[in-house]
């Protein structure tokens, strides 16, 4: 008798093939991996990505203006010159349909949904082409810088997109002020553009990033290491079960007992995984004070709490991305410029371009 299985199990389904391949050719055709000259540095933005329409913004904790404050920090400091930032294009419906749906993306044309998703009830009343110009061109240029980053940090073995980080979307499903699923997005370009095969999630915004983790649910390529306050937004404990590596830290946690959390965090996960990419999600919403995180964690911390993660990531010698993700206090775009000058003084990145300004 044949030991044969039958071919409905043997190999994948056509239909699974099929789209599998639709994906690669997808993110082999995108224009989004483009050569940047050496005279700019592995930081990522671009002024299409802060919001502002009427005030609207303002109606969301979320300071949809954090992203050019943190660059106009690092300039005016002398950090960073503006000629040497990266400018990103915008994610096209073909790049994003790499992980989202096309029900999903459709969705998108309805102003109703967009404003249950960024959580901005009023945005509800607009014509949707508003809401495409305003909002949603806004986050598709950051789902642009944020893909783009990986390829920078292969090359410079750093990346940081000084925006991005829109952990609570998934490939169907998009929550939380997160519309598309950068992080998603960034890997499978990865995967495929990159040859990358081992990716490590380090996920340290205060909230639990529900949306990668039921992306890849099943994909053992993915290591996610999610330190999250539990006690808050988005309660997923289906998600949950996909976390490689829970850290729960609750309401009042302070710094000294954060950061040594942290240590053992990265000890275990670098005892567990070896990664040829590290995928940083750098929120600050867990700085003390903010309305939505409900940790008490001071400017300080959070500058060391960059630093371990981009030396657990030199030690090894494995590129580093990083999103800078939720923040709900207008300090917090002082907070990463700190850090990120932090960073360079310590020699974990590199803000000076060939032409040798800083």
């Amino acid at each position: 008798m044949s030991t044969a299985p039958s071919s409905s199990t043997a190999v994948p389904s056509s239909t699974a093939t099929d789209a599998e391949t639709l994906r690669r050719n997808r993110i082999l055709s995108s224009k989004l991996y483009f050569d940047v000259p050496l005279s700019k540095v592995p930081l990522i933005y671009s002024p299409s990505y802060d919001i502002a329409f009427l005030g609207i913004e303002k109606l969301h904790p979320f300071d949809s203006s954090k992203w050019g404050r943190i660059c106009r920090f690092l300039i005016a400091g002398g950090v960073l010159d503006n000629k040497c930032i990266v400018e990103p294009r915008e994610a096209t419906k073909d790049d994003l349909l790499v992980v989202h749906s096309e029900s999903y993306l459709n969705s998108l044309k309805s102003s109703l949904t967009v404003s249950i998703i960024i959580e901005v009830p009023p945005v509800a009343l607009l014509p949707n082409c508003l809401v495409q110009q305003k909002v949603l061109h806004p986050f598709r240029k950051q789902v642009g810088g944020s893909i783009l980053a990986a390829k920078l940090a292969k090359e410079r073995g750093w990346a940081i997109n000084v925006g991005g980080g829109f952990h609570h979307c998934s490939g169907d499903k998009g929550g939380g002020f997160c519309v598309y699923a950068d992080i998603s997005l960034c890997i499978h370009y990865a995967f495929v553009r990159l040859h990358i095969t081992r990716v490590m999630i380090i996920d340290l915004d205060a909230h639990q990033g529900n949306g990668h983790e039921k992306d890849f649910s099943d994909d053992r390529r993915v290591y996610i290491l999610d330190m999250y306050n539990p006690e808050i937004y988005p309660f997923d404990y289906e998600a949950r079960r996909y976390v490689s590596q829970k850290v729960e830290v609750v309401s009042g946690t302070a710094t000294d007992e954060y950061l040594a959390k942290l240590d053992e965090a990265l000890k275990v996960a670098g005892g567990k995984f070896d990664p040829e990419l590290v995928v940083y999600n750098a929120g600050t919403d867990i700085l003390d004070g903010d309305p939505l995180g409900r940790l008490k964690i001071s400017p300080d911390g959070i500058t060391r709490r960059d630093e371990k993660v981009f030396r657990f990531a030199r030690e090894r010698n494995i590129p580093l991305v990083m999103f800078t993700s939720g923040g709900y206090m207008k300090s917090s775009a002082r907070v990463i410029a700190d850090s990120i000058e932090n960073l360079s003084k310590k020699g974990l990145i590199d803000v000076v371009g060939s032409s040798g300004k800083v």
